[in-house]
């Protein structure tokens, strides 16, 4: 199954065309034990927003003896290229985080990883989702991955700005008026219009995350179930990309840079009114509205509402690379991590929404307030969000084609760059310079 070939050409390729890797201090896997043989050090790697640095204190006051090393990496698009680097050449962390974008190039190499069998992660397949499961499960039934969150959707928007706009601000309201359970992009998009008209701003913050929205609605995205690529000529893609460049040339988008937003200033100025949100998204959210200088009073809420239906974006699972030097130990805390009453307190922390199905009835049960969304039940609306969403499919360059195929291409769009023709022919002139069959 391993090509070495394979490999060094993700590696090479990733490297070229992500943005440039953040230092992420990653020691070589596995920690030195004592002499006694007693203590050991785990390393682990993750990205974005995981909300474990609690849970790793809990874990090492539980387990003396074990000291865990953790980096965090910003963005999942930096993972990847480290991830495949370090499998080319070594080094990876004991506890690896896989993010789903790249889960299909991971398995590609998947013998790279440990087979979480040999660990007892059977005794828990129930535990999870069972689209969640499967997906950490590669061709020839080896389980590589502990599941930590999934993505579902809802709608993040700004109950300050809507107000001032004439429009209703209370998330019943907002759900209604975009549709309901019956939400189309095209009410979302009439809307934005409305809201534009009636204040001169923009709608929402740039076009590539409502396009990765769109394209996860779908059965089939970039690929089909079978593993072909699926762009050129797809009258799916086509016709949603159609209607964001419309959205585009109205006006709709703010061209807000990503995971950024001018320092999260963009949230708290009102630079626009709503936000695609899956679960982890929450926590990013967070931390920009902090980082910008605001607080719950900025009036950012939560509706339990998505344009075209379920949508899932996003989600890691928690693998044990093959160098690791404590893969028992390793796994035993991927094992632990992913427990549905971690994913709680992960939940708590990051906004993650778990992929365990007791911790997500808990959530839904307990309806807790979110009190920066302006006390939305954020937890009981993405499980309600939750469902119907089925897993896409991803391929080996998802998040290739993603970020530095369809990324680019709606950037042009927003800047007025390019229009939707222009900007999609320049993706597929992209896409067959990056992208080999």
């Amino acid at each position: 199954m391993r090509s070495e070939r394979r490999i060094r050409a993700v590696a090479v390729a990733a490297a070229a065309i992500s943005v440039t890797l953040l230092a992420s201090g990653c020691s070589a896997s596995g920690g030195t034990a004592s002499a006694s043989g007693d203590d050991i050090e785990l390393t682990v790697t993750t990205f974005g927003t995981f909300g474990y640095d609690d849970l790793y204190k809990e874990y090492e006051a539980a387990n003396p003896g074990v000291t865990i090393k953790a980096t965090n990496i910003d963005t999942g698009g930096n993972a990847r290229t480290d991830a495949f680097t370090k499998i080319a050449s070594g080094g990876l962390a004991d506890v690896v985080a896989i993010e789903e974008g790249w889960l299909g190039s991971i398995m590609e190499v998947s013998d790279s990883f440990t087979d979480l069998k040999d660990y007892g992660i059977e005794d828990r397949k129930d535990d999870w989702v069972d689209w969640k499961y499967a997906q950490g499960t590669d061709a020839d039934g080896r389980v590589i991955g502990y599941g930590t969150d999934i993505g579902p959707e809802g709608i993040c928007y700004n109950g300050k700005l809507l107000e001032a706009a004439g429009m209703p601000s209370d998330r019943e309201g907002v759900a209604e008026l975009l549709g309901g359970e019956d939400a189309t992009w095209q009410d979302y998009f009439k809307v934005g219009e409305q809201y534009k008209a009636a204040t001169g701003k923009a709608w929402y913050d740039q076009s590539s995350f409502v396009w990765n929205a769109m394209v996860n609605q779908l059965d089939e995205g970039y690929y089909t179930a079978d593993g072909a690529l699926n762009v050129e000529g797809n009258a799916e893609l086509q016709e949603r990309w159609g209607w964001l460049a419309d959205a585009a040339a109205a006006g709709l988008p703010a061209g807000s840079p990503r995971w950024d937003w001018n320092g999260g200033t963009d949230f708290v100025n009102g630079d626009f009114a709503t936000f695609m949100c899956p679960g982890w998204m929450l926590g990013v959210m967070k931390g920009s509205i902090e980082q910008g200088g605001g607080d719950a009073s900025t009036g950012w809420d939560f509706a339990d509402v998505f344009p075209g239906g379920a949508a899932n974006w996003g989600g890691a699972w928690l693998t044990v690379p093959t160098e690791s030097e404590h893969p028992k130990e390793a796994a035993a805390l991927a094992d632990w991590l992913t427990q549905p009453e971690q994913q709680i307190k992960q939940f708590e922390a990051a906004g993650t929404f778990p992929s365990t199905v007791k911790a997500q009835d808990q959530l839904a049960a307990d309806a807790t307030p979110n009190e920066l969304f302006n006390d939305a039940p954020v937890g009981a609306i993405l499980a309600s969000r939750a469902k119907g969403v089925v897993a896409q499919f991803k391929g080996p360059d998802d998040s290739v084609i993603q970020e530095n195929v369809f990324q680019v291409a709606a950037d042009q769009m927003d800047s007025g760059e390019a229009n939707g023709d222009q900007a999609w022919s320049n993706a597929m002139d992209l896409l067959k310079e990056l992208i080999k069959e």
